[in-house]
């Protein structure tokens, strides 16, 4: 009965595990040679047969025959009138062999197999997932919600496998119940007390490269290469695509037949907004597709301290720095420059006055923030009304009111 039980127990775990027959079959034979070196000190002349098609296995040992008075370990000998009683026409010298019944060893050492057996096999199946998952980094994952929780969800994958998609890798727009069905990114597996920790990520841009490979058949072919993506999650995201085919518009091709293929990834990232950009070493052209839609009159590069200086007419500066400054700021991390942009006053703006000229009526932080929004002259400023410059800076109405009282009276 304890041997079926054993098997029984090995049995559960090979059908629910992914677990090969040879790893099986050693754990097991490893599980019984460790209890045979328990009891006997040594497990080399003992013969450890599994059949696991069967459900059963058996232990049998060899033992030399010896003289009755020349026994000195009864594991590796046997006596000869003990053997002759089995079969009389054994001689000294020769091996003989039976079987080691494992009631043999007592309840109590059976019940600490089942428990080794069960420690390795769980120790096997932890050791399975983690390589499996470490080798799956960047690859897109799809599972099921299974708990959410406040700080992560519990994702389970189509073998049962726990994944965690932490709350600072979910998209702002993302909304999960169980039983949803979720996809993301592998971005990391660790291994925390013993167990294997995957986490999944939404808003990491490998998921966006990902998507884009799984819906542009030419990137996932490499006839197109996504130089570099940045996003903020949910907002806005900016992706370099370069075509190593002069015959493949890239950005036409990412984007698809009245953007049917964007689509797709726009709907799974909760709307965000997608600027596909033609990539070119020419770095003013770069950066001046970067900051689509807006329309540049002119840039200066510094390329030692890794700055540039766009100019624009004043109508287009609030699109090159776009909604809460993001435009400009994916921009700056897409082409890897500082950028700061500017109103191009020449010839439109002569009576104009640079903000800093008010710097004993106005404090430095004050014109800092203006000049954040793109506002460095006197009349850039007094071309926004109260209300925009509030929600554009972090400054207090009343501030606001007292520098337009300062700059008005500049041109009065």
């Amino acid at each position: 009965m304890e041997n079926l039980n054993l098997i029984d127990t090995f049995s559960e775990f090979k059908e629910l595990k992914n677990i090969d027959r040879p790893t099986m079959m050693r754990v097991l034979e490893d599980v019984f040679r460790a209890m045979l070196q328990k009891r006997f000190g040594t497990d080399e002349n003992f013969d450890v047969i599994i059949n696991i098609d069967k459900g059963d296995f058996e232990i049998w040992r060899n033992r030399t025959v010896v003289e009755d008075d020349e026994l000195e370990d009864e594991n590796l000998e046997i006596r000869l009138s003990e053997v002759q009683k089995i079969e009389p026409d054994y001689e000294v010298g020769e091996e003989y062999t039976d079987e080691v019944k494992l009631l043999d060893f007592g309840r109590r050492s059976i019940l600490t197999l089942r428990q080794n057996l069960t420690s390795r096999i769980m120790e096997l199946e932890k050791d399975h997932i983690y390589n499996k998952y470490k080798n799956r980094v960047g690859q897109i994952v799809t599972g099921e919600v299974y708990q959410v929780w406040k700080k992560e969800i519990l994702i389970l994958d189509d073998e049962g496998n726990e994944l965690l998609l932490p709350k600072s890798e979910q998209i702002p727009g993302d909304f999960f119940r169980k039983g949803d069905a979720v996809r993301a990114v592998v971005i990391k597996v660790d291994m925390r007390n013993n167990s294997p920790v995957i986490v999944l990520s939404r808003t990491s841009p490998v998921f966006l490269e990902r998507l884009f490979e799984n819906e542009v058949p030419e990137i996932f072919d490499g006839l197109i290469t996504i130089k570099k993506i940045v996003r903020a999650p949910g907002d806005r995201a900016k992706v370099a695509v370069e075509s190593y085919d002069d015959r493949i518009d890239p950005v036409g091709a990412c984007v698809g037949m009245k953007g049917s293929r964007i689509h797709g990834i726009v709907r799974e990232l909760k709307n965000e907004n997608i600027d596909v950009i033609n990539f070119t070493n020419n770095l003013q052209l770069f950066i001046q597709r970067a900051l689509n839609p807006a329309k540049i009159n002119s840039i200066s590069i510094n390329e030692e301290k890794k700055k540039a200086d766009v100019y624009l007419q004043p109508d287009q500066v609030s699109l090159a720095i776009g909604k809460g400054g993001l435009n400009i700021k994916l921009a700056s991390q897409l082409c890897g420059y500082e950028i700061d942009v500017y109103r191009d006053i020449e010839g439109v703006e002569d009576e104009d006055v640079d903000l800093e000229e008010f710097a004993d009526e106005i404090e430095g932080w004050v014109i800092d923030e203006l000049k954040a929004i793109g506002c460095d002259t006197a009349k850039s400023v007094l071309e926004l009304s109260i209300e925009d410059l509030v929600k554009r800076t972090d400054l207090e109405e009343e501030t606001i009111k007292d520098v337009m009282e300062i700059l008005k009276s500049e041109f009065e």
